[in-house]
């Protein structure tokens, strides 16, 4: 697979770009704040509907513009079909596919499929388990995007869950230890009240919530692999690099979902609902939902310990690369092509080992994006089709 034109319309810095690409390496260099990064953020936006660098919408809009346009053709197996994306900030985006509007966003996913690593994905290793949850799902979306609707439907339960346990919370008033219900208010009443179709809330959390545990439970399973081996090359050692899953259930379940057991989704339905009873009275009083996919975290470790707090500098950007290039592997793989591989203003942070090893690693890959700064950063065996970016204008060198 490989992105052979991309156009952008009030995306970011550029009012508008045209920007024909090939197969291979394609570099793209500037100073920082000049707009490379802006063009594969575009092409990774088309993939996820999401960006790397920001949460919302919003900041993807050329500043005064009411939206922006992402539209590129893309090459698959011999076949060209034509993605576009209209971004609306506060209102529903539009995707089309091949011209035709498609009636939900989310199925354009698929039909432009990325890695992209960035020096952002340092927070997969150092970061909080809500970053090493978004890698596990996007990546279940890439190798599947049907996982796109439930993971919504999962973040839609737990919003109404989350707010029916919020409304069973006495009406208080005080700060601190010293807070006490309002005087004349029934505590025993009003959550009563409030929490008479918890039960109901449980079920359908429960019903969406263990597919996507399964799921991602079977995923690492076959990440796993790849990723000791793609740590080991990338960092020319044997350092055993490794990945597991810590879950909200109850032991003993976490402990053999700890151990690389995938438990079927039946097992895991039960599990959950009777993970949801036993801490019941715990979120009723806290007003949020304790145990579930939202809860849960990914482990890495290298031999006994937790790269987390542990690992060098350097061993984390190992980890961090390793990480991107097992999904890489995997994609191919599951896929029979090359998803696009994306590398932006990564070499910088490398050493100069690491570099050299990335470049054999990534160098028959079908079609290869970079940003650099500094084009000396670049391997010379990554030096393909260069483009100059400056003040938003994109330069062909000869």
């Amino acid at each position: 697979m490989y992105v052979r034109h991309l156009t952008v319309g009030d995306f970011r810095s550029y009012p508008s770009a045209e920007l024909p690409l090939e197969p291979g390496i394609t570099t793209f260099v500037g100073l920082n704040g000049q707009g490379k990064t802006n063009l594969v953020e575009a092409i990774g936006y088309l993939a996820s509907l999401s960006s790397h660098r920001v949460a919302s919408d919003q900041p993807l809009v050329r500043f005064g513009a009411g939206q922006a346009i992402v539209r590129a053709a893309v090459v698959r197996e011999g076949r060209e079909s034509m993605v576009e994306l209209e971004i609306n900030p506060g209102r529903a985006n539009r995707a089309r596919l091949n011209k035709s509007p498609l009636t939900r966003t989310r199925d354009v996913l698929g039909q432009v499929r990325t890695v992209l690593f960035a020096p952002e994905d340092l927070a997969l290793v150092k970061g909080d388990p809500s970053e090493r949850r978004r890698f596990l799902d996007d990546l279940l979306v890439a190798r599947q995007p049907r996982w796109a609707g439930a993971r919504g439907d999962v973040d839609k339960i737990l919003k109404q869950r989350n707010a029916l346990l919020k409304s069973a919370q006495p009406v208080l008033r005080g700060r601190g230890k010293q807070r006490r219900p309002v005087e004349g208010v029934d505590v025993a009443t009003e959550r009563e009240r409030a929490l008479h179709t918890l039960d109901v809330w449980n079920a359908q959390l429960a019903q969406v919530a263990a597919p996507l545990l399964y799921a991602r439970l079977r995923l690492l399973r076959d990440l796993g692999p790849l990723l000791g081996k793609a740590y080991d090359e990338v960092s020319a050692g044997q350092s055993d690099a490794r990945v597991s899953y810590r879950s909200s259930l109850r032991e003993p379940m976490a402990a053999r979902i700890a151990e690389g057991e995938v438990p079927e989704i039946e097992e895991l339905h039960a599990e959950l609902l009777e993970s949801f009873a036993e801490v019941r009275s715990q979120e009723i009083d806290r007003g949020v939902t304790l145990v579930g996919p939202h809860r849960d975290d990914v482990v890495l470790s290298l031999s006994e310990l937790p790269a987390k707090g542990y690992a060098s500098h350097g061993e984390s950007w190992s980890f961090a690369l390793g990480l991107r290039l097992a999904a890489y592997h995997l994609l191919r793989h599951d896929l029979g092509d090359d998803p696009i591989l994306i590398l932006d203003d990564v070499f910088a942070e490398l050493d100069a080992g690491r570099r050299e090893r990335l470049a054999a690693m990534v160098a028959d890959c079908e079609q290869v994006l970079i940003t650099a700064a500094v084009e000396a950063d670049v391997p010379e065996p990554l030096r393909g089709r260069t483009y100059a970016v400056s003040l938003g204008e994109v330069t062909a060198r000869e």
